[in-house]
């Protein structure tokens, strides 16, 4: 009566004629196929051959609403199925586990499926993200909250807990919109209908935080990379800034894998680890090697150039996905304690690794930069993303510039 069927699985509701009843009916039951195995599952309703065969077409009061319940069986584990194929994590025993009392109905699992299906693919950040959102929420709610509990007001509840935690609206955004690729999966599959889904107007709605984007003057950026203190690693860790600045902002996460293979004609091409899982075009991006960033390169640089080698030798080649993470944030780390000491020398404060990246984007876009060359040098997907990322510079010199009328100097 009901079917569903894809990449070799099939799940089918049947009547399960192995065994008569004493009342002379057989379960009706959700068989699932996949490489000649077949297991079945209980929707907890009886019928006679007669009544299986009128059920399709019936008008009895008593048998639609049996089979709407079967179909509420079938439709739970075909959203089982659909989900832990999608994920290219199906088996038995996932969709055992997974149907265990109501696991699939609730947001615990509904994350940790996708955690799995995340550190299988290697996005290791992403997994990450994902991971201290769930921990957070477990913290709040438990480990087994239905997907029905979250309500408009079971997320604005969730968003005072954070509140009161200290946790800035940035973060708060961002576990919120966590929870919303979670439960848009849910509504795909159908495991929730459209009404139960909570954000959107008039529902929940996720605040946006500001966060302090530090852009400086080319004034502060000199002051930076002239900046000495005949330190060794200070000096490193500031030219490892400057090569970011450079190299079209390049995030340090993408700066630790560059490769000399990436040097092509005196420029430099890369493709953004943050989008490599998450675009279905993957935009490659073009720096061109200036001679400061070539100073940097002979420098600081591996002394092994074959195109296998890695520019500035943080990594061997042998590392796992976990592994490069973790040198990417130690690396970002060592690099923020330098620059936070050349910062507090040089008076400025909020000096970071991701201060280049904005950097580079406004010093451009203050010099008269076309907004569509900023856009594909960042590696930006369109020119929109761009404006919104430079707004809040725009906002912060016309704040400057305000307040420089009444600058009288008293």
């Amino acid at each position: 009566m009901f079917s569903y069927a894809n990449n070799g699985i099939t799940v089918a509701s049947i009547l399960d004629q192995r065994r008569e009843t004493k009342e002379g009916t057989y379960p009706v039951k959700i068989r699932v196929t996949f490489k000649r195995e077949r297991k079945y599952y209980s929707t907890g309703k009886n019928l006679n051959m007669d009544e299986w065969e009128r059920l399709s077409e019936t008008k009895s009061k008593k048998l639609i609403s049996t089979r709407t319940d079967i179909q509420w069986s079938f439709d739970k584990v075909k959203n089982a199925v659909m989900q832990l194929e999608r994920d290219d994590r199906f088996t038995f025993t996932a969709l055992n586990s997974y149907l265990k009392k109501g696991a699939a109905d609730t947001l615990n699992f509904a994350f940790q499926t996708k955690l799995d299906s995340l550190l299988k693919n290697d996005q290791i950040n992403t997994h990450e993200y994902y991971s201290y959102t769930l921990k957070s929420v477990e913290d709040f709610a438990g480990k087994n909250i239905p997907l029905s509990f979250i309500t408009p007001e079971w997320l604005k509840k969730y968003e005072k807990y954070l509140r009161n935690e200290g946790k800035s609206y940035t973060t708060i955004g961002m576990r919120g919109r966590a929870i919303r690729t979670i439960m848009n999966n849910a509504k795909d599959l159908n495991i929730i209908r459209e009404i139960q889904y909570p954000f959107g107007r008039g529902k929940y709605e996720i605040p946006a935080g500001q966060g302090r984007k530090l852009a400086l003057t080319l004034q502060q950026i000199k002051a930076l990379v002239t900046y000495s203190d005949e330190s060794k690693a200070t000096e490193y860790y500031r030219d490892l800034w400057f090569f970011s600045y450079l190299c079209n902002g390049i995030n340090f996460a993408d700066l630790i894998t560059l490769k000399y293979a990436n040097i092509q004609n005196d420029e430099i091409y890369f493709t953004r680890a943050k989008t490599l899982n998450t675009s279905r075009v993957k935009k490659e991006i073009c720096a061109v090697i200036t001679p400061e960033m070539k100073v940097i390169m002979d420098k600081w640089g591996n002394s092994d150039k074959s195109p296998d080698s890695y520019i500035f030798g943080f990594l061997n080649g042998g590392e796992t996905p976990i592994q490069i993470k973790k040198r990417v944030r130690d690396v970002t780390s060592n690099c923020n304690r330098r620059l936070r000491k050349i910062g507090k020398a040089i008076g400025i404060e909020g000096l970071s690794t991701y201060t280049a990246r904005h950097s580079y984007a406004t010093v451009l876009k203050r010099s008269g930069a076309n907004i569509a060359y900023i856009s594909e040098s960042l590696g930006h997907k369109d020119l929109k993303t761009t404006e919104n990322y430079l707004a809040s510079f725009e906002k912060e010199e016309r704040m400057k510039n305000a307040s420089a009328l009444t600058n009288f100097g008293d």
